[in-house]
């Protein structure tokens, strides 16, 4: 696949350093699910550091759930879309309203019920961190070339579809 020599601060898939015992992948599919491993971990770090103490990553997917919605949510459909315990939205709502990026408001069709909506300085927020994440992908991308980097995102679409 690549030639070029690993960098030295990271274990290349299979090294015992990465978790891995060594001698290499024994299979395609095994490399694989390595590289995909590698990549994910590299990424989700990434998230962590470029996040802080400003979110977690939790927080980040209410967010961005919240973003792609057509409308407020209840409380129990945000958990079914997070797969989470209604309790751990009902806390990642609390920290993000108390942070201002989301309201409550009352439910028109119900009075007893909540929806959750996101807020400007919600999408604000969410969109500097986009455009930071943005930033971290392109730098992985740039050790293709362009062709190269289209040959790629093809390659994935065909493996997610299947």
């Amino acid at each position: 696949m690549d030639d070029a020599p690993h960098d030295d601060a990271r274990p290349a898939p299979g090294d015992a350093a990465a978790g891995v015992r060594t001698g290499g992948p024994t299979s395609p599919s095994e490399e694989f699910l390595e590289l995909l491993h590698d990549v994910l971990r590299s990424v989700r770090r990434e998230a962590s550091e470029l996040l802080g103490h400003e979110m977690t990553p939790g927080q980040l997917r209410l967010l961005r759930t919240l973003d792609r919605c057509d409308r407020p949510r209840r409380l129990g459909e945000l958990a079914d879309v997070l797969d989470v315990a209604p309790r751990s939205v009902t806390s990642k709502v609390d920290q993000a309203e108390e942070d201002g990026w989301v309201r409550r408001v009352p439910d028109p069709a119900d009075r007893r019920a909540t929806l959750v909506e996101l807020t400007e300085a919600g999408r604000e927020q969410l969109a500097r961190l986009s455009d930071r994440r943005q930033e971290g992908a392109r730098a992985r991308l740039d050790v293709l070339d362009p062709d190269e980097q289209q040959q790629l995102l093809g390659l994935l679409r065909r493996v997610v579809r299947g």
